[in-house]
């Protein structure tokens, strides 16, 4: 069976709030909400989510159109970055670029790539084993921390060149049983199941 992970779409941008708190979007509640008609997302029973607001603001539409239980996972947030706060773009575009270009190394205090990594994993696994394998679950989270667990699935080294596209709302899929990467990034707009993914 399937596991899906998610990443919220596009939020507000609110530099004087923690990164953590910043809301969903318009726009990205307008993407979330598109996503539900779609036929491989009503298989699933189970969703866990990062316990931010933006990725829990985004998994209690799906539970609620769902009707299915939202688990709330803090393990499953995104890197912490808490040590510079709020960058502007191109600044946070270059912090990133250190982020998975030196996996070992804390770029301005900030939560080591490998740290997240293995905390990310550690998260899932956790959840996979309260799970069936023969149920579809969904994970709804953050792009950086999806990034590390894909590149993990894969057995590929980190690298920036595995994140997902720009602003959000992107999804892989992997093998419950086999713990492996079956579809790379895709936009939630076009995904169709993993027969469909390209």
């Amino acid at each position: 069976m399937t596991a899906y992970y998610l990443t919220h779409p596009q939020v507000e941008i609110e530099p004087a709030r923690p990164v953590p708190e910043w809301r969903l979007s318009r726009q990205g509640r307008a993407r979330v909400e598109l996503m539900l008609a779609q036929e491989w997302l009503h298989s699933v029973t189970r969703i866990f989510s990062s316990a931010e607001t933006k990725a829990v603001e985004t998994a209690a539409i799906v539970a609620a159109h769902l009707r299915v239980p939202l688990e709330i996972d803090p393990a499953m947030g995104e890197n912490d970055r808490s040590s510079t706060g709020f960058l502007e773009p191109k600044a946070f575009e270059a912090a990133a670029d250190r982020f998975f270009g030196e996996p070992e190394k804390s770029w301005q205090g900030w939560e080591r790539a490998v740290d997240a990594a293995d905390r990310i994993e550690r998260a899932v696994e956790n959840a996979l084993d309260r799970c069936a394998t023969s149920i579809p679950v969904l994970f709804i989270g953050h792009g950086a921390v999806g990034t590390l667990l894909k590149c993990r699935l894969s057995g590929r080294p980190i690298s920036r060149e595995e994140d997902q596209p720009a602003g959000g709302g992107n999804l892989f899929a992997f093998g419950i049983a086999s713990r492996k990467l079956l579809c790379d990034w895709t936009p939630i707009e076009s995904f169709g199941g993993v027969a469909d993914a390209r």
